[in-house]
């Protein structure tokens, strides 16, 4: 697998630092991709100045990617020790120490927050963990109202999503898009 890469913004073209093994699986860049065109082009979603979650973050490459096109702040949850190493020297690599905060540990442990408005999650296939995150994250305050959810799931990752915006694969990967109703 080729190095991960930000797509486009202020960082384009940077390297991203991943962890050896297969503990952490980067999304590939056209996934990616095609995640930021429909965010980019959508009216129900401002990625300048965006608070944004990047959850099961591993190198931290959708929240770089917002933060490389303008969103304001970005919070990385993270709790594998090899992902953390990455994810830290990505933030490093990308002078964002400043806007960038990472919580280490399970996120369904996640300690109080302030509301985000854009929140990418994807975590390790089959093991139903989006619906525990989102969960965990609403109830300790850090998802806003009428916030916008990516998800990236698995082949045999079933999640009922109301309201859905957008929905798209990318090989075994099935990227779902839809906002929080309040």
């Amino acid at each position: 697998m080729s190095e991960p890469r930000i797509i486009a913004g202020a960082f384009k073209g940077r390297k991203l630092a991943a962890p050896l093994g297969l503990e952490t699986r980067p999304t590939n860049a056209r996934a990616r991709q095609a995640v930021f065109d429909i965010l980019a082009h959508a009216p129900w979603c401002e990625l300048r100045g965006a608070k944004v979650l990047d959850v099961f973050a591993g190198t931290g490459a959708y929240g770089l990617e917002a933060l490389s096109r303008g969103a304001a702040e970005a919070v990385f949850f993270e709790q594998s020790p090899a992902a953390l190493a990455a994810l830290k020297a990505n933030i490093a690599s990308c002078k964002v120490q400043s806007s960038a905060q990472v919580v280490a540990g399970d996120v369904r442990a996640a300690p109080q927050g302030a509301p985000h408005d854009l929140v990418f999650l994807d975590p390790p296939y089959g093991k139903d963990l989006v619906p525990q995150a989102l969960a965990a994250l609403q109830a300790r305050g850090w998802i806003a109202p009428n916030a916008v959810i990516v998800a990236e799931l698995g082949p045999d990752d079933a999640l009922d999503t109301p309201g859905l915006l957008a929905e798209r694969a990318h090989g075994k990967a099935r990227v779902k898009i839809w906002r929080v109703t309040p």
